[in-house]
Parts: C-alpha cells; sequence; structure tokens
C-alpha cells in the first residue's frame, strides 16, 4: 500500500507579514497532482491543519476544497488534529465526512479504533492519535501523572490491544502529534513542555509498521519506521536550511517500509544574512539572496539611520531585521533578547529568582515554578477546547 504521509499545514498561518494562503492552496494542488501521478492509496495527515483553533474564514475554505478534491480522486484520507487546532471543531461532520472516505480522529478516546483499508494483501489499520494534551486526558487514559510519554503510551497499548485481536498478518500505521526524542525542533512550534519534559522515546511506537507524526516542521527520520513530514511550507527562519517534503511511503506485504521524500513548491527561497549594513549593502557574495526572503542581523555598534529602508533597496522581500551589535557576553550592554536567546520559560524565571534573592530556587522551588507553568498551559488548553 502506497501512503502519503504529511502535516503541519497551518492554514491560515503567515510568515512574518507575508499572507501564505496562496503558497497553502499551492501546496494542497501539489499535493493533489502527487495523489493522481505517484498511484497513492492512502493519504495521512498527522495534525496541525490549522494554525490557530478558531481559523479564519479564508483558511476554512481552503480546507474545504482541500476535502472535496481528495474525496473526488476516491483516495481515502485518515486525518488529526494537532495541537494547534481545536479537536472539537475539526472533528465537527466526521461521521458524514468519512462517507466520502475523508476520516477525522480527533477523539482521544477512539484511538484504539482503526480506520480500516485493503489492498491486495489484506488489511491496513490505521489508528490515529490526536494531540493528546496530557492535564485533559490523562484521567480518561487511567495514568495517574500528567505527562506526554504516560498518556502516548496509554494510548498505544489501546492501539496494540485492538490489533492484536485482529487477523495475523494485519498491517498497521499511527498517526500521532508528538514531539519524538531525537527530533530537531525549529522556532515556528508552539511549546508543548509538560512537567519539564516535552519529548517522549520513539520506543512508545514499537509494534506498529509505520509512525506517522506531526508537530517538528523539519522532515526528519527517526527511525526507518518513525518519521516527521515537517511541515509543507517554512514558518520562521529557523526553517531556512529545511527541505520541504512530503513522504511517499510504500508499506510492503509483509510490513517492510520504504520512504521517498516529494519536494513540495517553494514560494520564495529564504536567506539569514548577518553584518553591518555597509558590509550586507555591499557583498557581491550575497547577490544570490536579492530575491529571497530575507532575515538581516546588523552588527553594527551604534544603530544606522533608517536600516529598513536601505536594506529594502536591494534586498526588496527584507521582513525581519534583527540588531545584535558585537560585543564581549559579559558587557552589560548585550541586549536582553541575546541573554534569553535559547532559554525556556522555566529558565527564565529561575534566573529571575536568582537574581532577585542571590540564590537560585532549590529542587522544590523549581518544582513549584514547573506546576505553576504546566497548569497555565493546561489552562489555556482548556479554554481554548471551550472556545
Amino acid at each position: 500500500m502506497r501512503l502519503l504521509h504529511t502535516s503541519d499545514w497551518h492554514l491560515g498561518r503567515a510568515f512574518h507579514r507575508v499572507n501564505m494562503l496562496d503558497a497553502q492552496a499551492g501546496f494542497i494542488g501539489h499535493l493533489v497532482t502527487t495523489v493522481r501521478e505517484r498511484g497513492v492509496d492512502a493519504v495521512v495527515v498527522s495534525g496541525d491543519v490549522y494554525d490557530r483553533a478558531v481559523p479564519p474564514l479564508a483558511a476554512v475554505e481552503l480546507y474545504d476544497d482541500a476535502l472535496h478534491r481528495l474525496a473526488e480522486l476516491g483516495v481515502p484520507t485518515v486525518m488529526i488534529s494537532g495541537n494547534h487546532d481545536s479537536a472539537r471543531r475539526l472533528g465537527v461532520g466526521a461521521g458524514l465526512i468519512g462517507r466520502a472516505g475523508i476520516h477525522l480522529r480527533t477523539e482521544p478516546s477512539a484511538c484504539g479504533t482503526p480506520v480500516v483499508l485493503t489492498d491486495a494483501h489484506g488489511d491496513v489499520a490505521f489508528y490515529g492519535l490526536p494531540y493528546l494534551e496530557p492535564a485533559l486526558v490523562k484521567d480518561a487514559f487511567g495514568v495517574e501523572k500528567a505527562g506526554h510519554e504516560a498518556v502516548l503510551a496509554a494510548a498505544m497499548d489501546r492501539v496494540r490491544a485492538d490489533l492484536a485481536t485482529r487477523a495475523r498478518g494485519t498491517r498497521s500505521v499511527v498517526l500521532a502529534h508528538a514531539f519524538v526524542t531525537g527530533g530537531s525542533a525549529s522556532d515556528s512550534e508552539r511549546d508543548i513542555t509538560v512537567g519539564g519534559v516535552a519529548s517522549v522515546p520513539a520506543g512508545v511506537f514499537d509494534g506498529v509498521d509505520y509512525a506517522a507524526l506531526g508537530h517538528l516542521h523539519g522532515c526528519q527520520t527517526i527511525t526507518e519506521r518513525v518519521r516527521y513530514s515537517g511541515s509543507p511550507l517554512p514558518y520562521s527562519f529557523s526553517e531556512t536550511d529545511h527541505r520541504k517534503t512530503m513522504w511517499l511511503v510504500d508499506l510492503g506485504a509483509d510490513g517492510s517500509v520504504t520512504a521517498e521524500r516529494v519536494d513540495c513548491p517553494v514560494p520564495r527561497a529564504l536567506a539569514r544574512i548577518r553584518g553591518t549594513l555597509e558590509e550586507l549593502l555591499a557583498d557581491p557574495g550575497l547577490t544570490r539572496h536579492e530575491a529571497a526572503w530575507v532575515e538581516a542581523t546588523l552588527t553594527d555598534p551604534v544603530r544606522p539611520t533608517d536600516p529598513m529602508a536601505r536594506l529594502a533597496e536591494r534586498f526588496p522581500h527584507t521582513l525581519s531585521l534583527v540588531f545584535d551589535p558585537e560585543r564581549a557576553p559579559d558587557d552589560p550592554d548585550v541586549s536582553y533578547a541575546r541573554r534569553l536567546a535559547d532559554r525556556s520559560d522555566q529558565e527564565i524565571a529561575e534566573d529571575f529568582v536568582a537574581h532577585v534573592r542571590g540564590a537560585g530556587p532549590d529542587e522544590r522551588e523549581q518544582a513549584v515554578l514547573r506546576d505553576a507553568f504546566d497548569a497555565v498551559r493546561a489552562d489555556e488548553a482548556v479554554r481554548e477546547v471551550a472556545r
């Protein structure tokens, strides 16, 4: 059975101030063409269909167009909700839509109930595990402490239990939206840390033939059977070096997996450039970036006059301007943003305690801070679900 694995469409999201709807529509067209021309038997979409719980109308219309075009091809699609989606909203009409071959899996309680498709070699069971917010699902899954690994392991126990009741030789595919250990993150993914831990081990997916993952925006292979498709479009300059693709996966009669990357359309190249303003305006080596979306980091010791306007004369698609004067790390004028770079909320809070009190928090106080951040995240998730 040939599968096309994609995720993280983030319909409705902009790239800095650039509306990405046309590029997203171009990707949907490319997806449909790939399904038709490459003999795809099933499409799997591993969450974050939308960028926010209540998406703009234009994004909903594009989603509707995508569903109609996939249904017209007669190729089944299995789709889960991600941490950016409202599971309840995405799941509206799932029963009716399922009659057209578009199978929405947004209810955590249904993770052990697969969509079963058949090819010449028998059945393939597709298990949809929507994003599992630990604070919201821990009781339903019977786990004592809210954590990503605990709830995902409980969900996978249900998957394996159902799979054990099926005919020998039944192959299996799991769709999941999570941060799996070994994956590389980018700036454009929403933090899902709970209890100081964001990731789960790949071993949680043992026992299934293929795990089609969503959440991380870079296409990557965790193991031969556990892969991220990544987002089809860039959503931050941290993705400058990404090659945006989908996975074309062939699932053999014996459950063996072979996978090929299928490139997605590139609306415009990304470039990160760094130097003084005069260097950036004069460097002939930067000519290749003149048509790209540009993030420019200026290292001038004193902020120059009208830097954005001057950069735009050479790089008309400059979207981000960062000031980072070359100074020693211990220089008191080093920017606040630079000091906070790559630090978690927990680390920033602990640094604040140390600054105010003269000593950092002890283990008990670290746990209090961690619980506070988890409570805020859980409250935000509850309010988003209720919208």
